[in-house]
C-alpha cells in the first residue's frame, strides 16, 4: 500500500510536543525543580458555576429514560446555536442564519479540517509567525511543497514583526486562501476594523477565501478592534469564522467550539456551506449533549458575568507580565487584547536557546517564537493562563536570569 508521503516527511515534531519532551527530560533530571508553565495556552481557572450546573443537570438528565439523548443533530442542538447567534452576532448587529453555524469539539479541529474544502493545488497564505495547525494541516495534504531552511516552498508568508507593527502585508501574488487569527496567537496583537477591511476587500477582489480564527475575541478590550470578521462589510462573501469556548469559558478539557460558514460563500458555483455540512455529517459525530448544554450556559446572565471574571483575571496576569518585562527594558507586544505576550529575546538570542535558558536557569516554560514560523525567530511567547501567584513568581525568575 502507498503511504501519504507528505505526512511521512513532515519536519520535526509538533511544536508543543517538542516543548513537552524537553520539559519532561529536564524534570526527570531535576525532580526537585518547581517548574512554572507559561508555555502552552491551557487555562487554569475552573469552569464557571453556571456552566458546571448546566453540565451536571444535563448529565443527570441523560440518566433518565425521558431525558436520555443518543446521537444529536449533526451540526449541533438548536438551543446552543440560538444562544451563539444571539450572544455573539445579533448583539453586535450581525445577521447569521441557524444553518450557517456548525458546532464542533474545538477550533483546532475545525481549522485543521477546513483544508479538505480546498483543491489539491490551492495556494495558501498565512501570517508569519502563525499558529502551527494552519500550516501543518495543509502540508500534510501536500499543498506546501518542500520544507527547506525552515520555510515551505509553496506557501505564501505574510511577515509580521516589530518593524511593520505586526500588521501583515496583503499578498503580492495570487492566493486562494488566507488564514488570519485575531487577536493573534502567538503575538497577542490585533487588527483594527480599517486594517481588517483591507483584507476583506482584497479577498473579494481576488476571489479568495479568508479563514478567520477568532478564538480569543473575548479578550478584546479596545473599541476599534472587531470581535467578528462579519462586522466588516462584505465579509460574509469571503470569510469563514472559527470560534472556541476553550479560552472564552475554560473549555480546554471540555471541548466545544463552532464555525460559521455563510451561505453566501460560493466558489466555482459551489456552496462552501453545503460542502462543510457534507464533510461534517460524514466525518464528525457531534459534541455531547451535556457539553452543549454547558456551552449554552455561557450565554446566560450569570454565565457571562462569571466567565468575564476569569477573562479579567487572565488579562491582569498579562498586564503583570507585560509591565514587568517592560520595566526591565525588554521589548514586548500583545497582552492588551489577548492572553499572550510576545517578547524580543535579549541580545538577539535564538528563541530555542532562550527557551533552554529559562527552563534550566529560571525553571520557567515559555514558547520559542521560531516554532511559529521564520519571522518568529528572535521572539518568545509567554501566556497569562497560570495563577496570579505563579505569574508573579515567573516574572521575578525571568528578570533574575536576565
Amino acid at each position: 500500500m502507498k503511504i501519504n508521503t507528505s505526512l511521512a516527511q513532515m519536519p520535526a515534531g509538533y511544536l508543543f510536543a517538542e516543548i513537552a519532551k524537553r520539559v519532561k527530560e529536564f524534570s526527570a533530571a531535576n525532580p526537585d525543580a518547581n517548574i512554572l508553565r507559561l508555555g502552552i495556552g491551557d487555562v487554569t481557572r475552573p469552569l464557571a458555576p453556571a456552566v458546571v450546573q448546566a453540565f451536571s443537570d444535563a448529565a443527570l438528565e441523560m440518566g433518565t429514560a425521558a431525558g436520555f439523548k443518543g446521537y444529536g443533530p449533526d451540526f449541533g442542538y438548536d438551543f446552543l446555536i440560538d444562544a451563539i447567534i444571539a450572544g455573539d452576532y445579533t448583539a453586535r448587529g450581525v445577521e447569521i442564519g441557524k444553518d450557517e453555524v456548525f458546532i464542533s469539539d474545538g477550533a483546532k479541529s475545525d481549522v485543521g479540517n477546513l483544508q479538505e474544502l480546498f483543491a489539491a493545488d490551492a495556494k495558501i497564505a498565512v501570517t508569519d509567525p502563525v499558529y502551527p495547525v494552519y500550516v501543518d494541516s495543509n502540508a500534510m495534504a501536500g499543498r506546501l511543497g518542500q520544507h527547506v531552511d525552515g520555510k515551505w516552498s509553496n506557501l505564501c508568508y505574510l511577515p509580521c514583526n516589530a518593524e511593520n507593527g505586526f500588521v501583515p502585508p496583503l499578498p503580492e501574488e495570487k492566493v486562494d486562501v488566507i488564514y488570519l487569527c485575531y487577536p493573534n496567537n502567538p503575538t497577542g496583537t490585533v487588527l483594527t476594523k480599517a486594517q481588517l477591511k483591507k483584507f476583506v476587500d482584497w479577498a473579494l477582489e481576488n476571489e479568495a477565501l479568508i479563514v478567520y480564527d477568532a478564538a480569543y475575541k473575548a479578550f478584546i478590550t479596545e473599541d476599534d478592534v472587531p470581535r467578528s470578521i462579519y462586522e466588516i462589510e462584505g465579509a460574509k462573501k469571503c470569510a469563514m469564522e472559527c470560534c472556541s469556548f476553550s479560552k472564552t469559558a475554560g473549555f480546554t478539557g471540555t471541548r466545544c467550539a463552532y464555525t460559521v460558514v455563510p451561505k453566501e460563500l460560493v466558489f466555482d458555483g459551489v456552496s462552501l456551506n453545503k460542502m462543510w455540512g457534507r464533510r461534517q455529517a460524514t466525518k464528525f459525530n457531534g459534541v455531547s449533549y451535556p457539553v452543549q448544554k454547558a456551552a449554552a450556559a455561557v450565554y446566560t446572565e450569570a454565565g457571562q458575568q462569571q466567565i468575564m471574571e476569569s477573562i479579567s483575571y487572565y488579562l491582569e496576569n498579562a498586564r503583570i507580565i507585560r509591565e514587568g518585562l517592560q520595566k526591565a527594558g525588554i521589548q514586548v507586544f500583545g497582552g492588551v487584547n489577548a492572553p499572550y505576550i510576545w517578547m524580543k529575546t535579549p541580545n538577539n538570542m535564538k528563541s530555542w536557546d532562550f527557551f533552554d535558558l529559562l527552563l534550566k536557569k529560571a525553571h520557567v516554560v515559555g514558547t520559542p517564537g521560531e516554532g511559529f514560523g521564520p519571522s518568529g525567530e528572535g521572539y518568545f511567547r509567554l501566556t497569562a493562563f497560570n495563577t496570579k501567584e505563579n505569574t508573579i513568581a515567573a516574572v521575578e525568575r525571568i528578570l533574575s536570569v536576565l
